[in-house]
């Protein structure tokens, strides 16, 4: 995907409060490379955010992952395009993605409204819709006609928020469950000028860039000349604060990307058994500094960027899942039990992470500018998840999709919290909710980012080995 559009603006006092500061060394030989550095506006250092990704995060959320209630994700894949005549889809077989039989999907999500995570919000007359309705339907009895009232307008909740995405109809018949621990993303095969369209229209379009520049910002571009990575990047420091941060989300999630399908590389077939695994020299092509001139090591910086953001979104979320009206409910009352407790405690662990990003320096300055600079912010951001639909390989639309909406949940909880702290501790909110299908994109997205950067230890490891 690609960098759109930039302009200068404001914000320029909490410019330097945000900024990334990161200090990459390279020994002669990439096989030495390390990424480090602080954040100026925590005091974050690359090496903290490792050891506490990989000791405290990545072992808990891959296991959430794992479970019922976020394993499942119903996505449209058959959106057509909206801003350009489809390329085709993709042909080749790792393309292709495997819908979940509804037989197999847990009767409490298949059920009722988009938003599953509430025993209670799947007792409503919806259910009639599920042929396994009459299972639950016990639980009708329990409910008030008032109550019954609100949980179907909170089904109906809209997009009339915040939303930084569009989401999905998820009554649409098009619209399938797929099960995520079956359709892992990894490298496919797909790419060339069908890729490179995406990822052209995601920077070139929707990213904000002063007038002056005019090279492209999308890394795929051909022809970007011949510096040294250096002089493109200064005009990153003409642009206020958040059209920074912006572009900085945009190249995080683009390594990130990268970095899984390096990591997940079809390396051989034989007897029709393929063999999936890290590709050192796909990486090197994507990172070595010398080999992108430089840009490699800017993306990954631009990736702990995007995991502080996402981490930060997941601290100030909580409260929401702490209330006893989400159950993350999907009919395995003992498992159920177990998910949310297992959330909890990774929320406990984000809140305890001592340097946070404030996301209180952005939008912060006049209150008119501040509100049309933060609304084209969203408007630019929604418009890249409508790009996802214009992905010509299903299995990376499926993934794209996800990343791009567990992102912009992440946004939407960010600028919320004043919404958060108001949340009634037993009923359902107008002011601030989250669909089911946003909670799943949510946590499943920052597994991404956390399998990344858990990745990327795994390849420094076996660039020092094969040296």
């Amino acid at each position: 995907m690609s960098p759109g559009p930039r302009r200068a603006g404001a914000g320029q006092g909490a410019a330097a409060a945000v900024q990334l500061l990161v200090t990459l060394s390279f020994l002669p030989s990439v096989v030495e490379a390390q990424v480090t550095g602080v954040l100026d506006d925590c005091l974050c250092d690359i090496d903290s955010i490792d050891n506490f990704n990989t000791f405290k995060i990545f072992p808990k959320i891959k296991k959430l992952q794992e479970r019922d209630y976020f394993r499942y994700y119903k996505v449209n894949l058959k959106r057509p395009c909206p801003f350009w005549a489809e390329d085709g889809h993709c042909s080749i077989k790792d393309c292709h993605v495997e819908p979940c039989p509804e037989s197999k999907i847990p009767v409490g999500i298949k059920a009722g409204s988009s938003n599953k995570y509430s025993k209670v919000a799947n007792s409503t007359k919806e259910l009639e819709d599920c042929e396994q309705a009459n299972k639950l339907g016990a639980i009708n009895s329990t409910l008030s006609n008032q109550s019954k009232e609100a949980f179907i307008d909170w089904a109906r909740y809209d997009d009339s928020q915040d939303h930084f995405c569009e989401l999905d109809d998820e009554r649409s018949p098009a619209a399938q469950y797929v099960d995520l621990l079956l359709n892992p993303e990894r490298y496919t095969g797909y790419k060339g000028p069908s890729a490179w369209r995406v990822w052209n229209s995601i920077y070139e379009e929707n990213c904000f860039k002063p007038r002056s520049v005019y090279r492209p910002l999308n890394p795929l571009a051909p022809g970007r000349g011949e510096d040294d990575g250096e002089s493109f990047y200064t005009w990153l420091e003409g642009l206020c604060l958040e059209k920074r941060v912006f572009y900085k989300l945009i190249s995080g999630l683009h390594a990130s990307i990268n970095l899984h399908l390096c990591a997940n590389y079809l390396l051989e077939e034989t007897w029709g058994k393929p063999s999936w695994g890290p590709n050192m020299k796909e990486f090197k092509r994507r990172f070595d500094p010398v080999e992108t001139k430089g840009e490699g090591p800017r993306r990954l910086k631009n990736l702990y960027f995007l995991y502080l953001i996402e981490l930060r979104a997941l601290s100030k979320v909580a409260p929401y899942f702490e209330r006893s009206i989400v159950d993350l409910y999907t009919g395995n009352v003992e498992e159920d039990a177990d998910t949310k407790t297992l959330l909890l405690n990774i929320f406990q662990d984000t809140r305890s992470f001592p340097m946070h990003f404030d996301e209180k320096s952005m939008f912060a300055g006049d209150k008119k500018g501040a509100k049309s600079l933060k609304e084209e912010f969203r408007l630019h951001f929604k418009n890249i998840s409508r790009i996802m639909d214009c992905v010509g390989c299903d299995k990376c639309r499926l993934w794209g999709k996800l990343q791009t909406q567990g992102l912009g949940t992440a946004l939407k909880i960010l600028f919320s919290e004043k919404e958060i702290q108001k949340l009634p501790e037993n009923s359902p909110s107008k002011g601030f909710q989250l669909t089911r299908q946003e909670i799943v994109a949510l946590l499943n997205a920052f597994g991404r980012l956390s399998t990344s950067i858990r990745e990327l230890q795994n390849f420094k490891v076996l660039l020092q080995h094969s040296r």
